[in-house]
């Protein structure tokens, strides 16, 4: 069985063009483009010791790759035995989270339960429904992840001593949740 990834996909025809607009010519160019060409990362900006937990979790940054500013769009990969990240809900940014293939054990704050593909989730901002993604298969699997990028979030973690803030541009900081920093 071919993964996403491996599917062939083709870039639409086309060169860079000059278009105008309101008197002005700017320079454009296809706006479509084929995930599998991304790097996949499996950096976390997690601090130890919660890094180890992530390192079968890879991602693909669409969104970023495309210019996106609003809202985030990643497409991740989980190996067998890894999982998305730690169980964290948000104060102000939505997620949603669509399976694309394999079997994902969504863990939340209503216990467990097993997506496939074709499956989503979604989780409201200000929702303090802790969750996370786990891969328990023998097989990788590949989610759509789509987040907003509301400044001055803030995130907890219900089962790790680990809180989350940004600020305005978007920088994260961890803190223990006594707000003393890592």
């Amino acid at each position: 069985m071919l993964r996403y990834w491996e599917l062939p996909h083709k870039r639409p025809a086309g060169n860079i063009a000059e278009s105008e607009h309101d008197g002005e010519t700017s320079m454009t160019k296809p706006s479509g483009y084929d995930p599998k060409s991304l790097p996949e990362s499996n950096s976390t900006s997690y601090p130890e010791p919660f890094r180890a937990g992530v390192v079968k979790r890879w991602t693909r940054r669409l969104g970023d790759h495309a210019g996106l500013e609003n809202f985030g769009v990643n497409l991740t990969r989980i190996e067998p035995g890894g999982m998305s990240s730690h169980r964290h809900w948000h104060l102000k940014q939505d997620e949603f989270v669509y399976v694309l293939e394999g079997e994902a054990a969504l863990v939340t704050d209503a216990g467990e339960e097993v997506l496939k593909p074709g499956m989503c989730a979604a989780f409201p901002a200000g929702t303090k429904n802790g969750h996370h993604f786990l891969n328990r298969s023998r097989t990788d699997l590949l989610l759509l992840v789509v987040g907003d990028r509301t400044p001055n979030e803030e995130a907890g973690y219900p089962d790790i001593d680990l809180h989350l803030t940004t600020d305005a541009a978007g920088k994260f900081r961890f803190t223990h949740k006594d707000g003393t920093p890592y």
